[in-house]
């Protein structure tokens, strides 16, 4: 399926809740990796406000896109953010929705 490139650039960005393992299974624990670098996958709510309007989105970045210590508030720059639709079948039951990638998460001022 076909991405969009998102442009933050007239956006104020903070992190909303710190990086985690993106999972594969949470039965097993594999963690999801990146098809072509290999990279470890970590999801991280950044709160997006733009034009008088914030969102929480969770974004996914492969794991050499975001610096240590990463923690709520801190105010971020998001690099090569792309959003995706998706569609799925779970139990019967047709699921859909819109998912986040970014080449990168970096504090502002670093």
């Amino acid at each position: 399926m076909p991405s969009f490139k998102v442009d933050t650039s007239t956006a104020v960005v903070f992190v909303a809740t710190a990086p985690v393992p993106k999972l594969v299974s949470k039965q097993t624990g594999e963690r999801a990796m990146d098809r072509e670098t290999g990279a470890g996958l970590s999801t991280v709510g950044l709160l997006i406000s733009d034009e008088g309007e914030g969102n929480l989105y969770q974004v996914t970045v492969p794991e050499t896109g975001l610096p240590e210590g990463l923690a709520p508030g801190t105010p971020v720059s998001v690099i090569g953010l792309k959003a995706r639709d998706w569609e799925n079948t779970f139990n019967g039951q047709a699921r859909h929705g819109i998912s986040f990638r970014a080449v990168a998460v970096t504090p502002v001022g670093a």
